[in-house]
């Protein structure tokens, strides 16, 4: 029987497994997919650096060549506004990385590996049981099953949200639906046309509500995407090929950039992305990431919000495993939704359009600016941060005030 049980071999369930093992418990991981594979979310943000290296994870994904990252540019029919995540009021790293998702993940999971965690590709969990103590079953690839006893169960699932389906935790989320499209392009663009270290975002100049990712590798390869109103990305005529090239074809700058990209992946689809759960923890489990609670990709929130969320649920777990008395409300709970109610009115404010004037008012005050790009890095944590918490949406709505009044 296992200490630990990981449902799903992605970002958070790696940085918990590394954790845990450090600290001398047997983790076992189930994947239920085969690695390398494709997946979304390849912009990381800085906090996630300092996450990373905390596991002792940093060292091998530095050695990967992964494309540099140090901020973010937006744009805005003529209007161009960037940050640099070095200028920031948080402390920690002010860089990242832009990495595809296949090799980056695979590079964590053969860590985790070295470092002594149990892993099972190929292998689901299709029922699960938390009455007198964690009972699971589950699925390999050639339809054999068995059961797993672990002591706790972890579930970094992401979108296969495994534990929400199973013990009927999901609810709707707070956010309206929105469909992407996203691929990936050997990109074709010159050197020099656009700032390869700050993933590009563009905005759609007719219409606040649909907006472009632009994030470059260090292969000459790029991921794309485009998110917006259902009807207006989904239900547009054409295959999902079609529609993105012609939505690509309405932001003018984001089209010339891209006039001479050639296809490296099939366009993929996601609709009504955004999740939520009526808990994050039970008797005998937590849920991690995505599992849990995803809000949108325009932040790139995602990564960082799951290896936050795993590091927290390894320190709590690591000392309930050694018999002390834990609360998973107050010491998970709390801290990670800190960080997920920031994200979550940023994105709000990007909807709205409050925080989009915000970030192309061209007479920004420093100071602001910096507590502002250091949300944009990662850092929703930081407590003194005054745009960090619940009241980071009043705060933005009434600083967007100001820049629109001048």
């Amino acid at each position: 029987m296992c200490e630990v049980l990981i449902i799903g071999a992605g970002p958070a369930g790696c940085v918990a497994a590394a954790h845990l093992v450090s600290a001398g418990h047997h983790v076992h991981i189930v994947e239920r997919q085969v690695f390398p594979r494709f997946s979304i979310g390849e912009s990381l943000l800085a906090q996630s650096i300092a996450l990373l290296d905390e596991a002792g994870l940093l060292e091998a994904v530095q050695a990967a060549g992964f494309q540099y990252k140090d901020g973010a540019a937006f744009v805005r029919r003529k209007h161009y506004s960037d940050f640099n995540f070095a200028q920031k009021t948080s402390t920690g790293p002010g860089f990242t990385y832009q990495v595809p998702r296949a090799q980056f993940d695979q590079i964590l999971a053969e860590q985790v590996r070295k470092m002594g965690a149990d892993i099972d590709f190929a292998t689901e969990i299709v029922a699960a049981d938390f009455g007198q103590e964690p009972k699971l079953r589950a699925r390999r690839a050639d339809g054999g099953e068995f059961e797993l006893r672990p002591q706790f169960v972890l579930d970094a699932s992401g979108f296969g949200r495994v534990l929400p389906r199973l013990l009927k935790l999901e609810v709707p989320s707070s956010l309206p639906p929105r469909a992407a499209l996203f691929t990936h392009v050997e990109d074709g663009i010159v050197s020099g046309a656009f700032d390869r270290q700050k993933i590009r975002i563009s905005v759609h100049p007719q219409d606040h509500q649909i907006w472009y990712w632009l994030i470059p590798f260090s292969d000459g390869r790029a991921s794309i995407g485009v998110v917006g109103p259902v009807k207006r990305v989904r239900d547009w005529p054409g295959d999902a090929e079609a529609r993105l090239a012609a939505l690509i074809a309405e932001e003018p700058s984001l089209h010339t950039l891209l006039s001479k990209a050639r296809s490296a992946a099939p366009v993929g689809q996601s609709v009504a992305y955004s999740a939520a759960v009526s808990r994050l923890h039970g008797p005998g489990y937590a849920l991690l990431g995505n599992a849990a609670e995803f809000l949108d990709p325009v932040f790139s929130s995602g990564v960082t919000i799951a290896l936050k969320s795993a590091q927290l649920a390894a320190s709590v777990l690591d000392r309930q495993l050694r018999g002390a008395d834990v609360d998973w409300a107050r010491e998970f709970d709390e801290p990670l939704m800190l960080g997920v109610e920031t994200f979550r009115s940023f994105v709000n404010g990007w909807y709205d359009g409050s925080l989009q004037d915000v970030i192309f008012y061209t007479r920004q005050d420093p100071k602001l600016r910096r507590m502002i790009c250091s949300v944009l890095a990662g850092y929703a944590w930081d407590q003194g941060n005054p745009y960090v918490g619940a009241h980071s949406g009043r705060r933005l709505r009434t600083l967007a005030e100001i820049c629109r009044n001048g």
